[in-house]
């Protein structure tokens, strides 16, 4: 029994280890050569999270997938896509968490939606307080 569960766990891991022993992408450490082509990407890519980091961009992560994802950012900003027609192939690709800059849609208005209605219930808690004072 424990051959076998060792044999398991054996074949288990070498999918995830050899995960991290491939290379990185050509253009997940390397620059592109338009400077403005490179900036544009550069923005990009520190607004999009890694998801593997989850606190980072893919810009500061040196996680591999993150290294993948500068990947794909550098090759279609050098194909000439347009940079928010790439953060919107991501969302849809890897869910609204890859982007920094969140959009309200019909799964994410209560984000938006319930402060907004704190903020109101606790003025108006306010208000009741200050009038039944005075």
């Amino acid at each position: 029994m424990r051959l076998l569960l060792s044999l398991a766990a054996f074949v288990l891991a070498v999918p995830l280890a050899a995960q991290d022993s491939m290379p990185p992408a050509p253009y997940a450490y390397r620059q592109l050569d338009d400077p403005a082509q490179e900036a544009a990407a550069q923005d990009l890519m520190e607004t999009l999270r890694c998801l593997k980091c989850q606190s980072q961009s893919i810009a500061d992560s040196d996680a591999p997938m993150a290294g993948d994802l500068r990947h794909q950012v550098r090759i279609r900003i050098a194909a000439g896509e347009e940079p928010e027609a790439i953060r919107q192939w991501l969302m849809q690709r890897y869910g609204d968490y890859v982007s920094y800059k969140p959009e309200v849609s019909a799964s994410t208005w209560p984000l938006f939606a319930i402060p907004l209605l704190l903020v109101l219930v606790a003025g108006g808690i306010l208000v009741g307080r200050l009038r039944r004072r005075a």
